[in-house]
């Protein structure tokens, strides 16, 4: 264990919600953080992602960071309001368009793009019929997991389908301390899970 093995992957991590900014810009639908960061009291200092770091401009300066960190990978996740700004039906082309563009760049800069399809930022369409305690979520994920690989298979080798699926169900739908904040231990918890 004295070195790394060939290959190994030196990398950051990021989700959508919390680094892209552009909450609404070209047609972004809203995701259930959107709406969660408005609710008075949710977020202690009020902030939401609104601009976060404003990824989704300044993608080529994040890049750029990454290269002179000597990252070989980057794991983002993709918004799924982003390319389907109502969870399911139509692409946002230009919100694909974005992806492409990222990845695109991490390729031209030596960085394998990794990608996170659900980071916990639901289309809040799809929040509002029940998210993931309707059973259908299975057939909306799906219908977005077929799109993204679609989109960007052929550029990206790398995906992690879910992350955190555990704080998902009990901090989202059983404390209610994170998005879309409903409470139901005992009982939420387990039709998300």
């Amino acid at each position: 264990y004295d070195h790394f093995p060939d290959g190994f992957l030196w990398g950051a991590a990021t989700a959508a919600y919390q680094v892209e900014g552009g909450w609404d810009a070209d047609g972004k639908g809203e995701s259930m953080w959107d709406v969660f960061t408005r609710i008075d009291g949710k977020i202690k200092d009020g902030s939401d992602g609104t601009v976060a770091c404003d990824s989704y401009h300044k993608y080529k300066e994040d890049v750029l960071l990454l290269k002179n960190m000597n990252m070989t990978a980057y794991r983002f996740s993709i918004a799924w309001s982003r390319i389907i700004p109502d969870g399911i039906g139509e692409l946002n082309p230009l919100g694909v368009q974005y992806y492409k563009n990222l990845i695109s760049e991490l390729k031209q800069n030596g960085i394998e793009p990794v990608v996170t399809l659900y980071h916990w930022d639901l289309p809040q369409a799809l929040s509002l019929q029940g998210g993931w305690l309707n059973s259908s979520v299975a057939d909306w994920f799906e219908y977005y997991a077929r799109n993204v690989f679609q989109e960007f298979g052929d550029d990206v080798k790398k995906f992690i389908t879910l992350n955190e699926p555990k704080e998902t169900s009990i901090q989202g739908y059983g404390t209610g301390t994170m998005a879309p904040g409903l409470e139901g231990i005992g009982t939420l918890v387990y039709i998300a899970a």
